[in-house]
């Protein structure tokens, strides 16, 4: 599990039926690519996030497979629409098998 991983997430809090809102998700993540070595010159094991995955209720909004170039802390914005209250789920797969979910919740009047 690679160290100092912390998602962030911007969602907010209200919309109206319909609504469609901006999203805004970032994790903090070193995304090593396995080619750099240690002070002892030991290599570096590969560490990056993979995969991102926005669902809303349980469905899909967004799915991305991210290539090894991509950068340190990688950061995604994009646009949802809300047809009712209910609840994101934002999910990052790491290489090393570790799995980085968080959850907002969204209200509807």
């Amino acid at each position: 599990m690679a160290k100092g991983v912390k998602p962030r997430v911007k969602v907010p809090k209200s919309a109206s039926a319909g609504d469609t809102i901006t999203i805004k998700t970032l994790i903090s993540h070193k995304m090593e690519s396995g080619q750099r070595k240690d002070s002892d010159g030991n290599t570096i094991p590969r560490s990056i996030i993979n995969r991102f995955v926005a669902s809303f209720n349980g469905e899909t909004v967004i799915d991305v497979d991210m290539a090894p170039a991509i950068s340190t802390n990688p950061y995604f914005e994009f646009d949802a629409k809300v047809p009712e209250a209910g609840e994101f789920t934002f999910t990052w797969y790491d290489d090393d098998g570790s799995v980085y979910e968080t959850t907002n919740a969204i209200a509807v009047s």
